[in-house]
């Protein structure tokens, strides 16, 4: 017996950190992700029948509230990481006051988010868009403020499953907001089902419910009974000292979230300045991206919980075996992707050519086609972009992620395109700028992989100690179940 138990535990060794774990929990996500990259695409598929100007106006404020939001998401999820060690030491128990320390904070970001929204005429006049683009790209970023804490909160209840790689759950609840979000998206946009025409308000509130549907389906998961006797989950007592190290690890982490969010948001700030034809061609070479870039959050969101998990197991090896595991798994992906987008770029840009003016269309295809040459260039290094920064977040390395976001955002794709659009003439204009960005996706990149390859990660954990039992006292025997 002896002997089958030991080739037992070899096989599950060897599978460990493999592709197959590895996709195992991914798949879930990946879909998760792709839910939501098909919700915000047929918000700008509907925004661009709606008005050319909206589909534009939508790009900005949404990156623009994006910015902010990013900061608090970037924060709260990285409770995950916590959930993922504490359920890779034995530490269940501690999973659910985690995440109620997640919420306590999305709550006070919301409020924060809501007063930002109260500013939001004076900072939309500051980018100087054309009037009719202004008066829409206000009203979506109001309301998308206002209704913020929904978002958040929905994201710190998410890290309860996905910390533990039970994703297929959140599979499921993605889903239904996708639906609802789309369903809403249609009948507000275009005043139907009894629904007035709202146009781009509709497309924000269409949002704001499908998240409130999100919140509610996760905190009925999250306070099961089954949960709160095996996760602590019913522990909703602030605790300081692990509300303290949320903050020392996650906020550099949403602080590089935030400052990633806002060099495009200054990129896109840019190329709005240089005309219509080419910011409504950024924003839908942008959408295009999504569909590249949002599935392989899925891997990077894997890669955190799996580094996250066999670190408290202290088991930094298999860690590694997951990571690179991982990043074959995405590069293969994004080398596809990418070939796609340089042979068949007309696929991708048929469902927003479906139902838009034919001269407005036809002026933006041929510049969004030159555009997806670039995306499909840097989509192949964003592969080890996602991956190794998820890597390092996960076993607790988040300053250095913040630091070279900070450091190569700034010198290498802010500045040269700002000076791109300001100094250059014609279209050589726009393609500065992207050739700037794309520089800056490579670079970021190699600098994550370098990190990585170093190895100091393998020694870092974000949460304390496990306890052991004092000396000489012998060991219990206990059984835990692990029921969702």
């Amino acid at each position: 017996m002896g002997i089958i138990f030991n080739f037992m535990k070899i096989l599950e060794n060897i599978n460990a950190g493999g592709p197959k774990e590895v996709f195992k929990i991914a798949f879930p996500l990946i879909l998760s992700t792709s839910a939501f990259t098909i919700q915000m695409f047929v918000d700008r598929v509907f925004l661009m029948w709606f008005d050319r100007d909206a589909i534009s106006a939508a790009m900005l404020a949404g990156l623009l509230n994006f910015t902010f939001f990013s900061l608090f998401l970037g924060t709260a999820t990285y409770a995950s990481t916590f959930v993922s060690q504490y359920d890779g030491a034995g530490m269940k128990n501690r999973i659910g006051p985690a995440v109620w320390q997640s919420i306590y904070f999305t709550l006070a970001a919301g409020v924060i988010m809501a007063a930002i929204a109260l500013f939001a005429r004076p900072m939309i006049a500051l980018v100087g868009h054309p009037p009719a683009v202004a008066g829409y790209e206000t009203v979506y970023f109001k309301i998308m403020s206002y209704g913020s804490v929904l978002g958040l909160v929905d994201a710190a209840l998410t890290c309860f499953l996905t910390g533990r790689g039970k994703t297929w759950a959140v599979l499921w609840v993605n889903i239904v907001k996708t639906i609802v979000n789309c369903i809403l998206d249609y009948a507000m946009i275009f005043g139907y089902f009894g629904f007035p025409k709202m146009g781009m308000a509709g497309a924000a509130i269409a949002t704001l419910i499908a998240n409130f549907s999100g919140v509610a389906i996760f905190f009925i998961i999250f306070l099961r009974p089954a949960n709160r006797r095996n996760f602590g989950t019913a522990n909703a007592v602030l605790d300081l000292k692990q509300f303290g190290r949320l903050m020392k690890f996650g906020l550099p982490s949403g602080t590089q979230f935030m400052l990633d969010v806002l060099g495009v948001t200054f990129f896109v700030v840019f190329i709005g300045r240089i005309d219509a034809v080419v910011f409504a061609a950024s924003s839908i070479a942008f959408q295009i991206n999504h569909l590249a870039f949002m599935p392989m959050i899925g891997f990077g969101m894997a890669t955190t919980v799996l580094v996250g998990r066999y670190l408290g197991a202290d088991r930094p090896d298999i860690a590694q075996k997951a990571t690179m595991s991982a990043a074959y798994i995405t590069f293969g992906y994004m080398i596809f992707i990418s070939l796609c987008y340089w042979i068949v770029p007309n696929v991708f840009m048929l469902p927003f050519e479906t139902q838009s003016s034919v001269e407005q269309f036809a002026a933006v295809k041929p510049v969004v086609r030159t555009l997806l040459l670039f995306v499909g260039f840097y989509c192949i290094f964003d592969a080890g972009n996602i991956i190794f920064s998820a890597a390092l977040k996960g076993a607790g390395d988040t300053k250095y992620v913040m630091y070279a976001s900070l450091i190569l955002n700034w010198l290498i794709m802010v500045i040269p395109s700002w000076l791109a659009v300001t100094f250059l003439h014609g279209r050589m204009r726009l393609y500065g700028a992207w050739t700037a960005l794309t520089i800056y996706v490579c670079v970021l990149a190699v600098m994550f992989f370098l990190r990585f390859r170093h190895g100091k990660w393998k020694s870092m954990r974000v949460i304390e100690k496990t306890p052991t039992l004092p000396d000489g006292l012998p060991a219990v025997p206990t059984i835990a179940t692990d029921i969702n």
